[in-house]
């Protein structure tokens, strides 16, 4: 059934969508009955019925992984801030509230954004000179899965997610720090949506140039959680079938 759910919901049918709206409309129009004869001078528009919005907002990875990499990079006090696709409207927009971060992406930023300074750029292509050792201090948070799959308007690239992670490593100088965050289960491409990476499989990724410093992760669940990286949890995943795993990482000298 939840496979059935989410093909239609490709197909542009929310299904789960559609029934909440038929379970709301009874109640918005005894409402808006209810209302209009209280009105008191303001003239009605049309129809713009919400539902759902009574229950407690969802508060999803992003939020977490931005929340939490933010404060890391505020007490870290860095002496330049570089982001590698992470979202404008999330993360980055909260790092410029406290101080200036210069944003690498493929995609153009249409707008000028107060403390940012925007560079269209390619990461699976190879990096120039002058962005080697370039930054104390490097984002790259829920982009790289993408990295190659096309769906960004990038070129198609089975490797593009190691082409990618080749530049973030170029990028940062010897003992900078890297804020870095994918989803983590089981192995896989979901095309063209992203990858899913193990935790296993990461911690090899990192191996010859990192050392993890921090962690924590948001479960399928949606519950945030910082742990230590132990073996069980490791070998399982922490758990997850598409969970988000947050690193902090030091770049080794």
């Amino acid at each position: 059934m939840k496979q059935l759910l989410s093909a239609l919901k490709l197909a542009g049918v929310d299904v789960r969508r559609s029934l909440a709206t038929l379970r709301g409309l009874p109640g918005y129009w005894r409402s808006f009955r209810q209302f209009k004869q209280q009105a008191n001078g303001f003239a009605f528009g049309k129809p713009y019925p919400c539902f759902g919005d009574d229950q407690p907002a969802p508060l999803d990875y992003y939020f977490w992984q931005d929340l939490w990499v933010a404060r890391r990079v505020f007490k870290n006090a860095p002496q330049r801030h570089v982001d590698v696709g992470s979202r404008i409207d999330g993360f980055v927009a909260h790092v410029a509230t406290f101080r200036e971060v210069e944003v690498l992406d493929l995609r153009r930023l249409p707008d000028a954004i107060p403390n940012v300074t925007f560079t269209q750029a390619d990461l699976q292509q190879p990096l120039p000179e002058a962005l080697r050792d370039y930054t104390d201090s490097l984002s790259c948070l829920h982009a790289l899965e993408h990295f190659g799959l096309g769906r960004y308007g990038d070129e198609l690239d089975a490797e593009g997610h190691l082409k990618g992670w080749r530049n973030l490593v170029h990028l940062l100088q010897p003992n900078g720090k890297l804020y870095f965050s994918v989803p983590i289960g089981p192995q896989r491409i979901e095309f063209n949506a992203h990858r899913v990476f193990s935790v296993e499989f990461l911690l090899d990724l990192f191996g010859p140039n990192f050392r993890v410093t921090a962690f924590a992760y948001v479960d399928d669940g949606g519950r945030f959680n910082e742990t230590d990286l132990t073996p069980r949890l490791i070998s399982t995943n922490l758990h997850c079938r598409f969970g988000c795993g947050i690193f902090e990482l030091k770049k080794l000298s």
